[in-house]
């Protein structure tokens, strides 16, 4: 089919993966065509997510799908421990990602950005891909030259490895980047929630409070399919969705 954007989902029986599945399953212009997952190895994903026979089996590992079925376009929502090196098989094989999982070093970060570049691939590394989420960064830092005292509060599921949250660091770096001095970053894991971001800016005799929830993880898929539609075009990294949109 021409023009049809083939794409591999790595986690795709987590919850944001099965999510994602189900996105590029009913998308016109978007081809499944390989899925891993830590549950279900060797079944259909489709069948495994009830949606019926999609004609592709889940593998173990991203390295493994890989050689199953190339894409244009690896996804990737796994842990950082497992798509570190999955990621640097993509982008080696000339294969573009887009990349929701989070917990990554620097030097991870500067490694991907690195072998983008080298193999002319895009790389879109976002915390999180919530169109909500870009704009209460934005907001936050038209807000931040009016109040100069700042702090970031996120909330998440308990189930959830690091902290603060990838989503959480941005913010506070976009807004130390606009300046006024560190922005402190506190924590919460609970249960029932999903994700959760506060920006507070006090100042004389005010509080102003910027807030954004995501109430289901389908609040990331169309950040995501925005992405997978444009990474192509792109060479190099692009860390925030607010970048992707003016690519």
């Amino acid at each position: 089919m021409a023009g049809v954007i083939k794409v591999a989902v790595a986690g795709a029986t987590g919850r944001v993966g099965r999510e994602l599945v189900r996105a590029v399953a009913r998308e016109a212009d978007l081809e499944l065509v390989a899925a891993t997952g830590r549950r279900a190895v060797g079944e259909d994903v489709g069948t495994y997510l009830g949606l019926g026979a999609l004609g592709v089996k889940i593998a173990g590992s991203l390295q493994e799908a890989l050689g199953f079925a190339p894409p244009d376009v690896v996804v990737d929502f796994t842990r950082a421990e497992v798509a570190r090196e999955g990621i640097v098989a993509a982008l080696e094989r000339r294969i573009h990602v887009v990349v929701g999982t989070t917990g990554f070093s620097a030097a991870d970060l500067q490694r991907f950005e690195e072998l983008a570049y080298r193999y002319g691939v895009g790389a879109v590394i976002i915390a999180n891909f919530a169109i909500g989420a870009m704009l209460l960064a934005r907001f936050a830092e038209q807000a931040r030259q009016f109040f100069p005292r700042v702090e970031v509060v996120e909330t998440h599921h308990d189930a959830k490895l690091d902290a603060p949250s990838g989503t959480a660091k941005r913010i506070a770096q976009r807004l130390e980047a606009a300046g006024g001095g560190p922005v402190p970053v506190h924590s919460l894991r609970l249960p029932g929630a999903v994700a959760h971001h506060e920006v507070v800016f006090g100042g004389p005799g005010q509080l102003l409070t910027l807030r954004h929830d995501s109430l289901s993880r389908e609040s990331f898929v169309p950040g995501v399919l925005m992405a997978v539609r444009k990474v192509q075009a792109l060479r190099g990294a692009v860390y925030d969705l607010d970048e992707l949109v003016r690519a």
